[in-house]
């Protein structure tokens, strides 16, 4: 198996631990709990709350659980009201043993309620139907409608999209795998959002999924992820003057190589505020090995639209003010791999890609370290970035780690490390390195607490994977 790379610089956002906008981190309520939230969406009620809805997962529960619901003042600090659609043992359709899948709410003038729609599906995928609830109050509770085919096809993957010059709600759906399938269709709703009408545009045969649209006022740019399950590939977009079309050839959204930092799309969420519009691009960081940690990577979006291009820009940390609409990056210290301490097996090697040219290789277990010494704590809860490279899928196809685009490939979802602050290896810490690409160094956070001045020490090891103890190959990040 090749050898992995933890490149690990450490950068402490400080200050507090929910104000922040933090993608990939483990997000919790008010109550302490993790967001669960998956493949979520966000309404703006007319007050300007935000409402996230998404799919409920718990230990040991992948499908099934309902939609959950969250509110927030600040896209930072959520507080949970439960499910808005909560299974019904034996339902046809929203029983626990359904696909419940992408919901996504929107708010209906003619009816005065909240309609939420969703993927709706048996365990085998062989329904291919679109759910429809409704409530008189956007927390929900939702009563069932109906799941139907829409206009007689098939629905995968599910998106809604509200145009804020007129008003007019579109479903975008992948229509299945099958040979006749591989197709994503823009409809149009009808005015009270309770059926589709129209069939729009028919994005033929580019065999993607989990769509959605972000607006600006002068084009649409549709984003579309490849169909690789949990495996995180290169987003794609599409833009046009028009949702009628033409829509022009995709073109990926982030750097090659970071299979759109570890992410599929999932939906957009525009804030307008009083100095600018920002949009943000709402991702899942998915986790097939535990689909309740799975993250969500939540990321501002520079679009151009003279250039008629979109691009993520990634942010460790950042703060967001929904009322201004402005948004700018938290910086914290950097600590490099070149300046650490190592032990056991654990040693600096040379690499070109990395912050002074060097990262820590061989760390296996806890008996071979890295040390980062001399680090500045706040005697607080406070985000540190872990910037690290690890390549598994890069390997020979008939061992573990092998990359799946060899014969009898595996893919492996990441590594696990062990961090220990101050010694206390009775309070290990884990964190999850998500698999990058050789030369790629992605970061991932981690909430600690450090003592109050400059006499930390931060400690990685690696933990069991499934397949390995190793951890990645850690370097430094200016």
């Amino acid at each position: 198996m090749a050898r992995l790379s933890i490149l690990a610089s450490f950068l402490f956002a400080g200050l507090s631990a929910t104000r922040y906008i933090v993608p990939g981190g483990r997000w919790h309520d008010t109550d302490g709990n993790l967001v669960s939230a998956h493949a979520g969406s966000v309404t703006v009620d007319k007050t300007g709350k935000f409402w996230l809805f998404g799919e409920y997962k718990v230990e040991g529960q992948t499908e099934g659980g309902g939609v959950s619901v969250y509110s927030s003042d600040d896209l930072a600090t959520w507080e949970s009201h439960g499910l808005a659609l909560a299974p019904v043992k034996g339902h046809p359709y929203i029983s626990p043993s359904n696909i419940i899948q992408r919901p996504k709410v929107v708010y209906s003038k003619i009816s005065n309620e909240y309609h939420m729609w969703w993927h709706a599906d048996n365990s085998s995928y062989g329904l291919l139907l679109q759910g429809f609830a409704r409530s008189p109050n956007i927390s929900g509770p939702y009563t069932f409608v109906s799941a139907t085919a829409p206009l007689g096809n098939w629905s995968q993957d599910f998106g809604l999209f509200t145009d804020y010059k007129d008003g007019r709600s579109c479903a975008l759906y992948s229509n299945g795998d099958s040979k006749e399938g591989r197709d994503v269709y823009l409809t149009s709703y009808n005015e009270d959002t309770t059926a589709l009408d129209m069939v729009i545009h028919r994005f033929d045969k580019y065999d993607l999924e989990a769509p959605t649209i972000v607006q600006t006022d002068k084009s649409y740019y549709a984003l579309m992820s490849h169909k690789t399950g949990y495996r995180p590939n290169n987003v794609v977009a599409f833009r046009a003057d028009s949702m009628a079309g033409p829509w022009s050839q995709p073109f990926m959204v982030a750097p090659l190589n970071t299979r759109t930092f570890n992410s599929q799309s999932g939906f957009t969420l525009t804030i307008r505020g009083r100095k600018k519009t920002t949009y943000l691009y709402l991702g899942d960081q998915w986790d097939s090995n535990s689909l309740w940690e799975s993250r969500y990577i939540w990321l501002p979006m520079q679009i151009d639209d003279a250039k008629k291009t979109l691009d993520l820009v990634w942010n460790d940390v950042y703060d967001l003010d929904v009322e201004s609409g402005d948004w700018w990056p938290v910086r914290g210290q950097a600590y490099y791999a070149a300046d650490a301490r190592v032990a056991g097996g654990a040693f600096k090697q040379e690499a070109n890609f990395a912050s002074k040219g060097t990262v820590v290789a061989g760390i296996y277990g806890n008996d071979s370290t890295v040390t980062f010494e001399g680090v500045e704590g706040a005697g607080k809860p406070q985000w540190v970035s872990f910037y690290y490279q690890n390549t598994d899928d890069m390997g020979f196809g008939d061992q573990p780690g092998g990359t799946p685009d060899r014969i009898g490939g595996a893919w492996q979802l990441r590594r696990i490390a062990s961090v220990v602050v101050n010694g206390k290896a009775e309070e290990v810490e884990t964190l999850f390195q998500r698999d990058t690409h050789k030369g790629i160094v992605l970061s991932t956070p981690l909430l600690l607490t450090l003592e109050k001045g400059r006499r930390n020490t931060i400690t990685v090891g690696g933990l069991w994977n499934g397949f390995d103890y190793k951890g990645a190959d850690w370097a430094g990040q200016g």
